[in-house]
């Protein structure tokens, strides 16, 4: 998507260690129309799949599935990090590695939320090492729910990620993808 790539390569950063910062954009500070762009993208993408529930994990990925999930006009599911007490009754949960804040969580869903009968869209922002994704599909795989696909703002395409959640049979597709992060520049995938 030209857009989000013009967007990457105007506003964003390449810090050490392959972290891309899109944070005046995208996962901090957001920016409304470009975000309701990418919601449209994913509506064209995956349009006439039934989709009936949006997930993401928090938090980074919530207002990108809040405005996707308006295309589609169907409610947004995130997964929570943290178990609380307005959490209650049976849940889903998986592990995920957060790449960003190097740990480990439990993502937890309720299960009042994710059922046999949903027909799930998961969105994200970023896809690299491809954790919070596979802890996304193990929480649908666990409702019996049918994953539709995924869609990705940003892909490290020289990462595993991509691969590792291809290669479970989900459908990804991502709006951006990097063919590597090299002296403070971006170069995407052609």
């Amino acid at each position: 998507m030209k857009l989000l790539e013009d967007a990457i390569l105007t506003r964003g950063r390449v810090k050490d260690g392959d972290v891309l910062k899109v944070d005046a954009f995208l996962n901090h500070q957001m920016d409304v129309p470009l975000i309701n762009e990418i919601g449209k993208e994913f509506y064209r993408l995956y349009q006439g799949q039934g989709v009936n529930k949006i997930l993401t994990i928090e938090a980074s990925g919530i207002g990108i599935a809040c405005i996707t999930a308006q295309h589609f006009g169907v409610p947004v599911v995130f997964a929570k990090k943290t178990q609380s007490r307005n959490i209650d009754g049976p849940v889903y949960t998986s592990k995920v590695t957060s790449f960003t804040h190097q740990r480990e969580y439990d993502v937890i869903v309720s299960q009042s939320f994710l059922g046999p009968e949903d027909r799930v869209l998961l969105i994200d922002d970023f896809l690299a090492k491809g954790s919070a994704l596979l802890g996304l599909i193990e929480l649908v795989r666990q409702s019996g729910a049918t994953i539709v696909g995924a869609g990705i703002c940003i892909e490290k395409g020289f990462d595993v990620g991509g691969k590792l959640v291809r290669d479970s049979g989900v459908h990804v597709e991502s709006l951006a993808i990097i063919r590597e992060l090299h002296d403070g520049k971006v170069i995407f995938a052609d």
